[in-house]
């Protein structure tokens, strides 16, 4: 499956590519060499450490490429009153009895724990296109599921401040 992203989205992951190479590469570089000479490999923690975060960047790029390489390039529209791509959405969930502000943004930048909803989320695909008013259908798995009602769209543009996530 392509992720859906859009030009931002891939402006971030070529920026965070070039950083990881032209400065965060060559620093794990010399501390893997610097702490290779702390002696037997083996038993050296510092070495194995500086080893791990040396292949953690190498993977975040590998992962940050394919994702660039497979992505479909999406193009934010104007939806009119419904809900679209980085809108502000207040839902009234009832099976909290809550009311909560989320906004809807593609899977790279989502981040629930601060509200920022993927669009490809339970909660995200069941309201991308409702309406103010509209009592949605939320189903999480085949066990689990609960009604929101939607009680106020702001409309949103794509925010470069937001971060892409980490994996």
């Amino acid at each position: 499956m392509y992720d859906e992203l859009t030009k931002v989205d891939i402006e971030k992951m070529e920026e965070e590519i070039k950083y990881r190479r032209s400065v965060l590469a060559p620093k794990l570089g010399a501390e893997l060499k610097r702490t290779r000479e702390f002696g037997d490999l083996s038993e050296n923690a510092e070495y194995k450490e500086a080893k791990r975060e040396k292949r953690k960047n190498e993977g975040r790029i590998r992962y940050l490429e394919a994702m660039i390489r497979t992505a479909n390039v999406i193009e934010i529209e104007d939806a009119g009153d419904s809900v679209a791509l980085f809108d502000k959405v207040t839902i009234f969930n009832e099976k909290m009895n809550a009311e909560k502000t989320v906004q809807i943004v593609t899977t790279l930048r989502q981040n629930a724990l601060l509200g920022f909803v993927s669009k490809e989320s339970p909660l995200g695909s069941a309201v991308m296109g409702k309406r103010v008013g509209d009592r949605v259908l939320v189903t999480v798995n085949d066990t689990m599921s609960y009604y929101v009602k939607i009680l106020k769209v702001e409309k949103g543009e794509d925010n470069t401040e937001l971060p892409i996530s980490s994996y």
